[in-house]
């Protein structure tokens, strides 16, 4: 457990499987390495251990492929559909990584949750349909243009009509420290918000605001591991970060998870975004909270509640 870190002593079920989240990681981050369109050998290995993974899970994998700079890249999607099968709670998380870094945390720990959260919802039926969507080209120089993976997929999925009830972005949820002033904000939050970096945070816009709050209700009531979140303007520094601003654009409620990242995490994009940074007691306590808020919220609005 690297230096300093949270050592929670939440009570664990055991759904999650730590040493699984670790061989995500060390597979992506470790093995594979930094993977993007300029490293596209390593991008198409990331591309097919997902595929893999999925297919071992049980699921049939839909890709939906474009062209970035001559190089084929592709989205990955799965399903498991619910009782209201048109109704969709969508979770994502990006595989690609930033040039010069391996990517373990951002976000190789975005797609290692993914990952264990789709094998456990394979072995369940779910309220709401479930779709798992591995994106592609999420970091610079792609992000917020027409290359981004999720904006690509966001369109279609728009162009198609489908009813994603909640877009979750994973990004950057692996690091963990129980240090004083070990977090930081953007101006103010820090007037409202711990200086220890031992939680995780839900971030929406002001429209998600109601969706980010039942979600955050559902992990509290499953899990004791620490989480703060808040609903603010997309224009403060690192609220739109990651794949939920492409379903933003398209106008689906959306919601990051993350544990910060460039606000606690000092190997953020850097060559150091290696393996053995991240806390994985605490990254599994974290992803198993989510397994279970992610559970109650879809069986919730399954339920007849009203779309937030």
């Amino acid at each position: 457990m690297p230096e300093g870190s949270v050592g929670t002593k939440a009570a664990r079920e055991g759904l999650v499987d730590e040493r699984l989240l670790q061989a995500h990681v060390e597979r992506l981050a470790g093995t594979i390495g930094e993977r993007n369109v300029f490293h596209p050998r390593a991008l198409g290995a990331a591309r097919r251990y997902i595929e893999q993974v999925f297919k071992a899970q049980g699921y049939a994998v839909a890709t939906d492929e474009f062209q970035t700079h001559g190089e084929a890249c592709a989205n990955l999607e799965v399903t498991n559909p619910g009782a209201r099968s048109k109704e969709i709670l969508l979770i994502g998380a990006h595989y690609d990584s930033v040039a010069g870094s391996p990517g373990a945390n951002d976000n190789g720990s975005g797609v290692a949750a993914m990952l264990e959260l789709s094998r456990l919802f394979a072995m369940r039926a779910p309220g709401l349909t479930l779709r798992f969507v591995a994106f592609v080209n999420e970091e610079p120089p792609f992000f917020a243009t027409p290359q981004q993976g999720s904006l690509v997929y966001a369109k279609a999925a728009r162009a198609r009509g489908d009813r994603i009830r909640l877009m979750v972005s994973l990004e950057t949820i692996g690091y963990y420290q129980n240090a004083p002033g070990s977090q930081h904000y953007p101006a103010p939050f820090s007037l409202f918000y711990p200086n220890r970096g031992n939680f995780l945070s839900l971030v929406s816009d002001l429209r998600a605001r109601s969706a980010m709050r039942k979600v955050a209700r559902c992990f509290r009531e499953n899990s004791d591991f620490p989480l703060e979140h808040v609903a603010t303007f997309r224009f403060v520094p690192g609220v739109s970060w990651s794949d939920h601003r492409s379903f933003w654009q398209l106008g689906y409620r959306a919601l990051l998870v993350t544990d910060t990242a460039p606000f606690r995490y000092p190997y953020y994009h850097t060559s150091a975004d290696t393996p053995d940074k991240l806390c994985y007691p605490e990254f599994t306590l974290a992803t198993e909270g989510l397994y279970k808020a992610f559970a109650a919220f879809a069986m919730s609005e399954a339920n007849g509640v009203p779309p937030p």
